[in-house]
């Protein structure tokens, strides 16, 4: 695996579909529920609501519920209390998104600046 903490995407159907970003940090997998998935443009913000941790062992975690959309690792680029940005280095392609904390969640954006290929 390259550089950098691991991420997992998981697409999940239960109890309502959504999905799930899990991001390796300090030992386990920080998670957040994201109903309508990672957002694909920078014009669309997507809810995304913190949920308990995860083991590691839920990075190649799968059951008839719940498969891997996408698996690789991941980059934080800047942080403060309010702002998270980081890049998904997944199966296809690395794309940066920020997490935006707002009073009671978080808000999952696609950021215009984009990573370029290697």
């Amino acid at each position: 695996m390259a550089t950098g903490s691991r991420f997992v995407l998981h697409d999940h159907r239960r109890p309502q579909p959504h999905f799930d970003l899990r991001l390796e940090m300090d030992g386990v997998l920080r998670s957040w529920a994201v109903p309508r998935g990672l957002p694909t443009s920078p014009s669309e913000n997507r809810l995304a609501v913190q949920v308990p941790d995860h083991d590691l062992d839920h990075l190649t975690y799968t059951d008839e519920h719940k498969h891997i959309a996408d698996i690789g690792w991941w980059t934080e680029e800047r942080r403060n209390e309010r702002r998270f940005v980081f890049v998904l280095h997944g199966r296809q392609d690395s794309r940066r998104y920020a997490l935006i904390r707002t009073s009671s969640d978080w808000l999952l954006h696609l950021t215009k600046e984009q990573p370029t290929s290697t």
